[in-house]
């Protein structure tokens, strides 16, 4: 835009935010930048009219906020309580549901057997497909040991849910356990991990094959 006047360059700027404010309030879902890119117009810059447009948005009822590597807007923090009023009410998650949900996104990329021994007790394939079904948890890949077993790791809309912009925003160890999210029943030297939240395997993990999906059980020999 080097050859548009002032007025030009304010007016295809407008027409950019316009265009975003559109694309991200008819979606349901957050959207990613280069999903938002191919509506503008040539030479837009997406990550700063993405800025541009929270900035605007930061003091009104609805924010634009940012899940992981995509954009929504949601309600203000301080006026969710409006919003809970006409919540239907949904059954809460069990306590070993909330459990294995934390381990997880602690622990990821993390295996059925390596949340059991967190938790000291068994872990049912119940409860993980609780947790798939709710879109909070993914199979990620197969961990390279005797067996193979499924690894699992947290997914973007478990962000979304819980208001995090990545899993570095996780709590600590304590607000955890004083939320009720983890039992006392936990070792006393449990070591909360930096959290990983990155779109690739780790270097013990195998892709998943196609016949792997909605099974999590250990390949035999």
């Amino acid at each position: 835009m080097s050859g548009l006047s002032d007025d030009d360059r304010s007016e295809v700027l407008e027409r950019n935010l316009r265009v975003l404010e559109a694309l991200l309030f008819a979606s349901s879902e957050p959207l990613d930048a280069n999903s938002l890119l191919t509506y503008l117009g040539e030479g837009a810059n997406i990550g700063e009219l993405l800025l541009t447009l929270q900035s605007r948005y930061a003091t009104r009822g609805v924010n634009l906020v940012q899940r992981a590597d995509k954009w929504a807007f949601r309600t203000a923090e301080d006026l969710g309580f409006l919003l809970r009023r006409d919540e239907q009410e949904n059954r809460p998650l069990s306590r070993a549901a909330l459990e294995t949900l934390s381990i997880i996104a602690y622990h990821q990329p993390a295996t059925r057997a390596e949340i059991e021994e967190v938790r000291g007790v068994a872990t049912g394939k119940g409860t993980l497909d609780l947790l798939m079904e709710a879109g909070w948890i993914r199979m990620r890949g197969r961990r390279r040991t005797p067996g193979r077993p499924v690894t699992y790791g947290t997914t973007d809309a478990f962000l979304d849910h819980f208001g995090l912009e990545t899993l570095s925003d996780l709590p600590g160890l304590d607000e955890l356990k004083g939320s009720g999210l983890l039992s006392s029943r936990l070792p006393p030297n449990l070591q909360i991990p930096l959290p990983f939240d990155g779109a690739a395997l780790r270097d013990d993990e195998d892709p998943l094959d196609p016949d792997d999906l909605g099974s999590d059980e250990e390949e035999q020999d």
